[in-house]
């Protein structure tokens, strides 16, 4: 992965993530990694645990962001949801899918995308 394409991925990530806190979001883990992949974003509203997908483009050449998010992608995030709290004390009430779209800079929160 080139170095401009990860510098891009880590501020669209940084915009989410104070997206989040200034909406009253608690972080609890940011690109949290385990053999299968990786999860942006873990955050906390109450006893909801949200898992948000961090897309970030410049332009819409290869589609917008929050296309980029495939049922594939959409279905591994599930399975790296369920590893992450298999290792987390939390015993959540709700679990929420979001996508954070960055686009040339502005963001688009989707919640409960899938």
């Amino acid at each position: 992965m080139s170095r401009h394409r990860i510098e891009l991925g880590a501020v669209g990530e940084a915009l989410a993530a104070d997206w989040y806190v200034a909406n009253g979001y608690t972080i609890l883990d940011r690109n949290w990694r385990c053999r299968a992949g990786e999860l942006d974003l873990v955050l906390a509203s109450g006893r909801t645990v949200v898992f948000c997908e961090v897309k970030t483009r410049t332009t819409t050449a290869y589609g917008t962001p929050a296309e980029a998010v495939t049922r594939t992608k959409q279905l591994r995030i599930r399975r790296l949801a369920a590893e992450w709290l298999s290792h987390s004390q939390l015993r959540p009430a709700s679990l929420r899918f979001d996508v954070a779209a960055v686009l040339a800079g502005e963001l688009e929160v989707i919640e409960a995308a899938f």
